[in-house]
């Protein structure tokens, strides 16, 4: 006999499941039957909030879906958040949960974790919420939450099953082949080339949704003369280009060049306010003519463009190189990038100059890095202007959702799919402070990250917006741990530097070469507003 729950486990680890982040519970008991048996690397974190945030990690490191086990009720609210910023940034994430017996389902009796209608809540967060309620239906439900994640927007998507449902019998899903990259209609691919073709001042925005199409971006970018203007989640791509521009679009250099631009492509970014319009000044320009490359339908709706073409970024730029030949009338678009990075460097000012030259520090002391950033100074710094040395190595919650305690479950995450190269969590003392629990996971489980806090004892860019508007400050100081103690009580090597580049790189990379996870705590200038 096989259940429901080994049914499931089978059929996760025959679509490339390798590890289920959970904390079992009596409601989710059946479905671990199967995992001591599997190929699956179960990891305990110490917060089903962190299961979340680690299975995001994992998903931007690897590109396959992070899957999470948890328990219904609390569970499930506690691992909301990071399904909430999965979703924000379209990061494939798979959340299996149990809910109770169906037939007491929304009769308000009581019962141990019950919540009035937990995918009715669920479902306004994920992109899809199902409900197993016969064995039949677990393959299909897994099949439709893999062709979400291969070929629509990615987020999060949830599969209830009741705990009476989990030890019925059932039949081993059979496998399906993967969906094909979704790919543009030729006559589009014809239409955006004329307009290019004829555009002498070419413009491209690349977002999250160009992660893996690093090289067709140079190429098309090559091919047509064009400046690369990158948002958060593309920084990374094209590092050290001639053409790549990797600063904030939200900043009035960038904002003036699409204005200026007689034909922009955006390829994979949605447009959002914390990327386009961070300061909330309402004057993010809207290009046109404009030509949209994204797989999400829906986000081509919300802002039409004259071409709006629904593929995957890899082949529809391909294609679009292809066609444009040696056809482009645009000219000096190096010349263009040079002055756009030069003006974007003097705009974000000295302050900001300062803390970019500490992450230009780390990005030479270990290369290839991937640092998982907080909100903190030197995150919002390098969301401004920075130009990472790995594609998809720079991310963080800084903007889109902005969840504070990200950074430290998601870096664990990140190492844990793509072991062999340095992770770095760059963490602010009062984000650090909502999930420091699970610096335990990372030293149980051997994730070899190396956890940089930024400790200037206060939310300061919240202080700072409070006493720009003449509100008296209070909240905004939270007494940070001694993290030296921390440290020693979770067995992590520890060393605390001033704000200085060259010592945080020294410190790092003398972390690095013994191994393992390790804390270093920057006495960063203390926020005093």
């Amino acid at each position: 006999m096989t259940t429901v729950g080994e049914a499931l486990v089978d059929a996760l680890q025959a679509r490339g499941t390798e590890i289920v982040f959970g904390i079992p519970g009596v409601h989710t008991v059946e479905l671990y039957r199967g995992l001591a048996r599997s190929k699956i690397r179960h990891v305990t974190p110490r917060h089903e909030q962190g299961a979340g945030f680690m299975a995001d990690g994992y998903a931007r490191a690897t590109g396959k879906p992070g899957v999470a086990f948890v328990i219904t009720g609390p569970g499930m609210t506690n691992i909301l958040t990071a399904m909430g910023q999965a979703r924000a940034d379209s990061i494939p994430m798979l959340v299996i949960s149990g809910v109770n017996q169906r037939a007491v389902l929304g009769l308000g009796h009581g019962h141990l974790h019950e919540l009035p209608d937990q995918r009715g809540l669920v479902a306004h967060v994920a992109v899809t919420s199902e409900r197993i309620e016969d064995p039949a239906q677990l393959g299909p439900a897994l099949d439709r939450a893999f062709a979400i994640f291969a070929s629509d927007r990615p987020g999060p998507v949830h599969i209830e099953i009741p705990i009476d449902v989990m030890s019925l019998d059932a039949d081993i899903p059979a496998t399906v082949p993967a969906p094909a990259p979704v790919t543009a209609p030729p006559g589009q691919i014809d239409g955006a080339v004329a307009l290019l073709k004829a555009a002498r001042r070419p413009l491209i925005l690349a977002g999250g949704g160009a992660r893996g199409a690093g090289a067709e971006l140079a190429a098309l970018a090559t091919a047509l003369g064009a400046p690369v203007v990158q948002t958060v989640n593309a920084r990374g791509l094209m590092h050290g280009h001639d053409l790549a521009v990797p600063a904030s679009p939200s900043l009035r250099t960038l904002q003036a060049e699409i204005r200026a631009a007689d034909c922009v492509i955006a390829v994979g970014t949605e447009f959002g306010r914390t990327d386009y319009d961070m300061y909330a000044r309402g004057d993010a320009p809207w290009p046109r003519p404009l030509i949209r490359i994204d797989i999400s339908a829906a986000q081509l709706a919300r802002h039409p463009a004259e071409i709006a073409i629904r593929a995957h970024a890899a082949p529809a730029m391909r294609a679009l190189t292809a066609a444009l030949g040696n056809g482009s009338a645009a000219e000096g678009g190096a010349a263009r990038a040079a002055r756009l990075r030069a003006a974007a460097w003097d705009e974000i000012g000295p302050e900001m100059q300062g803390h970019v030259a500490i992450l230009n520090a780390v990005r030479t002391a270990l290369p290839g890095a991937t640092i998982v950033g907080d909100s903190t100074q030197a995150v919002y710094a390098g969301n401004l202007y920075y130009d990472h040395d790995r594609a998809g190595g720079w991310f963080n919650a800084a903007t889109g959702f902005g969840t504070l305690g990200y950074s430290i479950p998601a870096a664990i995450g990140t190492a844990l799919g793509a072991p062999g190269h340095p992770v770095i969590c760059l963490v602010g003392d009062g984000g650090a402070q909502f999930t420091l629990p699970e610096l335990m996971t990372a030293r149980q489980e051997g994730a070899p990250v190396l956890f940089l806090v930024w400790n200037n004892h206060a939310y300061l860019e919240i202080a700072s917006s409070m006493a720009a508007v003449g509100i008296e400050v209070i909240g905004c100081h939270p007494a940070p741990p001694d993290f030296a103690a921390l440290a020693a009580a979770m067995s992590l090597p520890y060393a605390q530097v001033p704000q200085d580049p060259a010592r945080i790189a020294e410190a790092l990379a003398g972390m690095q070469r013994a191994g393992g996870p390790a804390l270093i705590e920057i006495a960063a200038t203390r926020g005093q507003t």
